[in-house]
This record gives C-alpha cells, structure tokens and sequence, in this order.
C-alpha cells in the first residue's frame, strides 16, 4: 500500500456532519472581537490562546472545558461578529478540502445584546454564504448548511424547533440538542421532536457520548432521531467474541437500521468516551459495518481538523483510501440536504476524486 501523506488528505473531497461554530473559531479573531467588546482572555497572543483552548480542553476539568465556549461564545454576541465567525469557518472547512458540512449552533446562547433569534440565524447563513463565495474565489468549493442546537438544560427547544423550520427554505437543514447528558434526557423536549416529524424536519441529538445506551435508546426509539451526535458508547452494547462480537439489540437496530454515528475521535477521547484514537470504538465499529461517519465536534479545543481527524485514523487503523472514501460517502449519503444534492456531490466530487487517488 502507498504511503497517504497529509498533504494529499488536505486535497482528499471530504464531508463533515458534527461540527460547532462556537468551536472552530480562530484564535486571531478570538482576540480581535474580544478587544472590540472588552471581554478578557487568558491571554491576548494568538497562538498562546490557541494552545490554552487544547491544554484546557485536555485538562480532564468540566470546569476548564466549559469556561473555553464562555470565551468564544462571549465574543459571538453581535451581528457583524456572528457573520465573520461564520465566513471564516466555511473558508476554514474549505481549505481543508471539505466539500460538505454541517455546522451547529445554539441561537439562544446569542441573544447577550439584544439580536433576536431570527437575526441571529440570518447573521450566522449570510456569513456561511460569504465564506462559501470566497472560498470558491480561492479554487476550493464547499457547501455549508446549518443546524441549530437547542440546549437541553434550558426550556427553548420548542422555540428553536419552531426558528429552524422557520429558515428551511434559508440554508438551515436540521436540529440538534446538546449539552450535559446526565440529568437532561432527550425526552424532556418530546414536544419539539414532535413538532419537527409532523413538520418533515431532519434531527439529531448528541446521545451516547458521556451517559451510555439509555440516552441512544431514548433518542432513537422515544424521540425519532434520524442520526446520532457521537453514539460512541453504543459499543456498550457489543459483546466481544472468539470468533466475532455479539451484537445486543439496540447495537443490533442501530446497524439494521442505518442510524449514522456522528464520531469524533479526537474529542471522544478528550471526554473520556474513548482512550486513545488507537482504542477508539471507529474501529470496531467500522468493521462491523455500523453507518460511520468521522468529524471534528470542536476543532479549536481539539486542535484538530477533517485531514488531522483522517490522517489520526489512517497512522492509528493503517486506513488506506478506500476506508477514507467509505466514511464520507457515509457522511453524505446521512446528510440532511435533498436526496438528489447528495447524489450529485457523491457522484460528481467524491467517487472521481477517490477514483484518481485509488488508482
């Protein structure tokens, strides 16, 4: 097998479905938007900050990682900030060689000075439109589409249920919950999934990160999820085998039913959901022929980008181009936007660039 470097994963076509806008912020701009609205940082010299957001991330404290979204999102608050943030992550994804994405946010964490919901949604697609323009000036075409994230301690998804529905027509794509499993169960907001399936609306939910198999059963089997946000821990419920694992029956429904497991190698392990990227359940899973997807969740707490999250599975599995291709096909036959878009990115941008790199 031909040695893939890193540079020709950068070039690879690839699709990304878990990514959060309020983590993949540069830290450049972090600093420049914090001296503009007098928020404090750690420190104001980019590439220090930068290395603060992974150190803290990686620092095993709750409270550490949660205070890195305070900086970011503290600096999210206006509609010019939200549009830069946004351009830049589609010019980010874009040279990085991601021709799709899927990028989340929570519209009520937005509202510190006085943007509605709605201008906070027109702010963050406008910025996505600008991004996908000028990365196509740059020779790199991306589309982004956008989800929004309802907080699931908070009591607005039903709001944000209704905001999303609100802007299909307007680059959203889909919902999303997020937030501390343990305690807040995807059935709290049983009204706002509802709302979306009588709507014909596209959801996930981040479920089997942290709590394990009750939260990726309550929100395959209560809520309707059409994907699963990480779904890692669904190897919980895989039985190791001589000859070949057991599979329980929810691991059993997940894989019959292809449900895609939105991974995210690098942050399941800074969460603890995994122990290395060697040890990462990607592996078994992907054998056992689960709908798999590879994305980022948080790049600048992870450090972390779509080529470092192949090139991490490629040195830790010995994955060669024909994997690569099957996970973001994967990703884009579980994407969220019409059947017939996703068909002409598979077939007109995936398959022929993987076609010249399979040789």
């Amino acid at each position: 097998m031909v040695a893939i470097s890193y540079e020709d994963i950068v070039k690879a076509p690839k699709a990304l479905l878990h990514d959060h806008l309020d983590g993949g912020l540069r830290p450049a701009t972090i600093v420049e938007l914090a001296a503009e609205v007098g928020h404090e940082l750690p420190t104001t010299e980019p590439g220090a900050l930068g290395r603060w957001f992974v150190e803290a991330a990686d620092s095993g404290s709750l409270e550490r990682y949660l205070e890195t979204f305070a900086h970011t999102v503290a600096v999210m608050q206006t509609a010019p900030a939200l549009r830069r943030v946004a351009r830049e992550c589609a010019q980010d994804l874009a040279a990085d060689g991601v021709v799709y994405a899927e990028v989340r946010f929570a519209p009520e964490q937005h509202l510190e000075r006085d943007l509605t919901l709605d201008e906070v949604v027109e702010a963050v697609v406008a910025g996505f439109a600008e991004g996908t323009a000028l990365a196509a000036d740059a020779g790199h075409q991306i589309r982004v589409g956008t989800l929004l994230t309802a907080m699931r301690h908070a009591a607005r998804s039903q709001e944000i249920a209704e905001l999303a529905v609100r802007h299909r027509d307007g680059g959203v794509v889909g919902f999303d919950i997020a937030g501390a499993e343990a305690g807040f169960p995807p059935t709290r907001h049983l009204d706002a999934f509802e709302y979306l399936q009588r709507e014909n609306f596209h959801f996930t939910i981040h479920a089997g990160e942290a709590f394990g198999l009750p939260s990726i059963w309550q929100a395959i089997q209560w809520c309707g999820a059409d994907r699963l946000g990480h779904g890692v821990r669904i190897v919980d419920d895989i039985t190791p085998g001589d000859d070949r694992p057991t599979l329980g029956r929810l691991a059993a429904y997940v894989r019959d039913k292809r449900i895609p497991l939105e991974l995210c190698p690098s942050s399941n392990v800074q969460t603890g959901a995994a122990a290395s990227i060697a040890e990462h359940p990607i592996g078994l899973l992907r054998d056992l022929r689960f709908r798999v997807t590879v994305n980022t969740d948080n790049r600048l707490m992870s450090g972390t980008s779509m080529s470092r999250e192949m090139a991490l599975l490629v040195e830790a599995f010995g994955y060669g181009w024909k994997e690569l291709q099957w996970f973001t096909i994967n990703a884009m036959k579980s994407a969220f936007i019409p059947f017939d878009e996703r068909l002409v990115i598979i077939d007109e941008v995936i398959k022929p660039a993987y076609a010249k790199l399979l040789g």
